[in-house]
Parts: structure tokens; sequence; C-alpha cells
């Protein structure tokens, strides 16, 4: 039986014993591990600051641990010594559908108006443009399992996709066309989607210039990093009127001070990093984990490898 050390919480990890009954599992606080038994093959690590910030491991790291599994897709919320050691894999592609959900949920938002369109008074009685879904154009900056996930959806819905990738290979779905650059992108859309990682080179990628070449009234989701956004040029735009809408799932930092302008700007609409939270993402990382074990039991290459040279 392997045993491994566990982070998510203690209702989540009697869904990973269900899930994976021939695993046993310890639980482990959040933060930095310290003293795992020589036992523990495999960590399952949830981000902390404490973990984060840490600049050096563990006396005795690593332990007996043969595999850290994230529940995370990205790997900023980690420090780089634990990509030294031992075979890391990421989350990516258990939130995928999830988050694919909640980003057409904050278009349907911006283009009828919810909740304001609601009333409870005769007086409030009146009729007001709504946008149409069908017809508009969505922009996908990165074009991994999140959009990958989204952009079928939204065809279906009629809308026209176009992307932005780091590659150069073919869109895994039909349809989908390419753009040469992101001002091209903010140019044409409607509503774009952030879902790139953070790396040296897409760190504050949506800046001043960028914002300035955005379609009037742009609706901007972002669900990946809040570092992807220059914050200050964004508020500068939100009140220029060069994009309309804000919808923003992330931020930086997390959670934002009180009195950040980001909680009353009524063209922003801010959640607390939580489009990916849903039973089913859990339930896909146990498999996931579940598959990695296995995997590196039979000597093959773990699903979801972390590339640090790549950043994720």
């Amino acid at each position: 039986m392997t045993r491994i050390a566990s982070q998510l919480d203690a209702t989540l990890n009697q869904r990973l014993r269900a899930q994976l009954p021939d695993v046993e599992v310890l639980e482990l606080p959040r933060g930095l591990p310290a003293n795992l038994p020589a036992d523990v093959q495999v960590l399952l690590a949830a981000p902390h600051a404490d973990f984060r910030d840490a600049s050096a491991p563990p006396p005795g790291w690593p332990f007996g641990l043969r595999l850290v599994q994230l529940v995370t897709s990205g790997i900023d919320y980690f420090p780089r010594w634990l990509f030294d050691s031992l075979p890391v894999a990421s989350a990516r592609g258990t939130t995928a559908e999830t988050m694919a959900e909640f980003a057409l949920a904050a278009i349907f938002t911006a283009a009828k108006q919810l909740p304001d369109v609601w009333i409870n008074d005769a007086a409030h009685w009146l009729q007001r443009p709504l946008a149409s879904v069908s017809g508009s154009t969505l922009g996908l900056f990165g074009f991994g399992s999140i959009a990958q996930a989204l952009a079928p959806k939204a065809q279906a819905l009629g809308m026209h996709v176009l992307a932005l990738r780091h590659s150069a290979q073919p869109f895994e779905v039909p349809g989908v066309r390419a753009v040469a650059d992101i001002h091209e992108l903010f140019g044409r859309a409607d509503h774009v989607l952030l879902a790139a990682p953070v790396t040296p080179a897409t760190q504050h990628i949506v800046s001043e210039a960028v914002l300035a070449s955005a379609r009037p009234g742009l609706h901007l989701i972002n669900l990946a990093r809040g570092a992807l956004i220059d914050q200050h040029a964004l508020l500068r735009a939100l009140d220029a009127g060069q994009v309309g809408l804000a919808s923003l799932d992330v931020s930086d930092p997390e959670p934002l001070p009180a009195g950040h302008p980001f909680y009353r700007h009524r063209r922003i609409h801010l959640s607390p990093h939580t489009s990916a939270n849903s039973p089913q993402v859990y339930l896909n990382i146990a498999r996931l984990l579940g598959r990695n074990i296995e995997r590196q039991r039979k000597g093959l290459p773990l699903e979801n490898p972390v590339e640090i040279s790549r950043g994720y």
C-alpha cells in the first residue's frame, strides 16, 4: 500500500480515501512539510504562504518521498527548491471544465447585465438594451486545457473564437482562428479570457499599451493569475471606458488589502479565486494522483510533469 501525506482538508481527504482505497492517507497541515515519516512516498501539496516563501527545504528533505503531486495547475505557489530533487506533477487539466463554465457565466453576466437587469419595484420597469452572446467574439490568451474546454462551448453558442498561444502548433479545437499578437486579440474580441500561466514573459502582459489597443467596451476575464495584468493600467482603462468590464477571479496579491479600489469599482466583478472550486475538481485530482502513483510504480512518465524551465 502506498502511503501519502495530503495537505487537503479532512473532508477532501475522505473523498481521496474513497477514490483510492489502496492508498493510506496521512493528513498533513498546509505549510512547509516537516518530519514526514520515512514510509510516506507521496506528498499531495497544497499552496500556503509559509511553504511558498520558504527559502530552503526543511531538515531531512525530501524524507522518503518519491513524488510530489500539486493540487494546483500553476507552480508559482511553491518554492523553487521543491522542483530540484523530486519528480513533481501539476494538476493541469483537472479544473478545465469547471473554469470554462465559470467563464461562460461571466460572459452571460456581462452580456445580459446580471443582476442589474432584475427589478423589485414597478418604478424600475424600464427596458434596457442587452448584448447578444451569439455572434460576439471570444478571445483566448493561452490555449491550454481551460481554453480547449471553453472554445467548443462558446462555438456552440454561436460565438466566434480567436486565440493566441505560446507555441505554433495547430489548435486542438476546429474553427478556432489564430491572431498575430495580443494587440490583435484585444482589438478584435468582445470578451477576452486570460488562461495562461505567469512566467517572466507573461507577467503584466496586459499592459497599458495592450489595453489601449482593446476594442472599446471590452470585457476582460481573468481566471489564471492576477500578475498577468498591470492592475493600475486596468483601473485607468476602466475609468476611461476603454475596458467596459473586468471579471476577475484572481488578483495580485490575494487577498487584496482592505480598501483596494477593485472591491468597489462599478466596472469590476471580483470573486475570491473560486472558479475552480467544485467537488468534481477534487475527484479529478484524486484520479490524477492515482494514475501518477501507478505510472511511477511502472516506471512510466508522469502525467503533467512540471517543466521548471517553461514555468509550468
